[in-house]
């Protein structure tokens, strides 16, 4: 019988290592967790390794690359103790992912433009300011959110005299809105400070357009990485088993 790439026979377990750059006792190790397939011995107690080894570790580095290695821990072990069905289950839990970031980037990039561009969209702010309790309610937020704002330099409200509570005009309550909308969006603070100076600086919203591109482009680039470890592994289903449907 021919093996992974046109060889027959054992594979020893420092060449099975070799064909990925790891170690024999990483081997060992993803044959234990059931990411490579059950290992048989000899008579001394020696593993012995075949082509099989070979193509199920190759399928494991592409599965890393595309879906992360706790998620193919977790499809090839299911795959090797023959639960197909739990690894599909899991397979399109990461597709599932990948689209509900891609309607997280629809979502807030129409809600930023909203406050943006809208300004009958913007909450108004009393005439006297907004104090951090009428804010918070504003907003949707915990007013202790509000202060980890202020001291990541996010929002800037004044103090009252005498009282040193905190006043929020029209334009820190308008910024509150934006910070609130993108933090439930995911977004890192050092992007949501840059919005919120640009905003500051010259209210476009062409840098979160931005950032806002720059994030799909990742998306795309990781949707093709996962569809492309998917293939691997559906080729991979089809050498165990070619009853599966092509």
């Amino acid at each position: 019988m021919v093996d992974a790439g046109g060889r027959a026979g054992r594979w020893r377990g420092a060449e099975v290592a070799a064909t990925a750059g790891i170690s024999v006792q990483q081997v060992r190790n993803y044959v234990d967790l059931g990411v490579l397939p059950p290992v048989e011995r000899t008579p001394a107690g020696y593993r012995v390794f075949t082509g099989d080894h070979v193509r199920a570790l190759a399928v494991v580095r592409r599965m890393a690359e595309g879906h992360g290695w706790a998620r193919t821990r977790e499809v090839m072990a299911a795959v090797h103790r023959g639960d197909l069905a739990a690894a599909l289950a899991a397979l399109d839990a990461g597709h599932a992912e990948l689209d509900r970031e891609r309607a997280d980037i629809r979502r807030v990039l129409g809600a930023f433009e909203t406050v943006v561009t809208s300004p009958a969209a913007v909450l108004p702010a009393p005439r006297r300011g907004a104090r951090i309790g009428e804010v918070a309610d504003l907003v949707g937020v915990r007013t202790s959110q509000l202060r980890l704002w202020e001291q990541r330099g996010l929002l800037r409200p004044v103090r009252e005299r005498g009282t040193g509570y905190r006043v929020y005009d029209a334009a820190e309550l308008r910024a509150a809105q934006v910070v609130a909308l993108l933090r439930r969006g995911a977004y890192p603070f050092d992007i949501v400070a840059a919005v919120l100076g640009e905003m500051r600086t010259t209210g476009s919203a062409q840098r979160v357009h931005a950032e806002l591109a720059k994030r799909e482009q990742e998306l795309h680039r990781r949707s093709l990485r996962r569809l492309h470890a998917s293939a691997a592994l559906y080729d991979y289903l089809r050498h165990r088993d070619p009853a599966l449907p092509g």
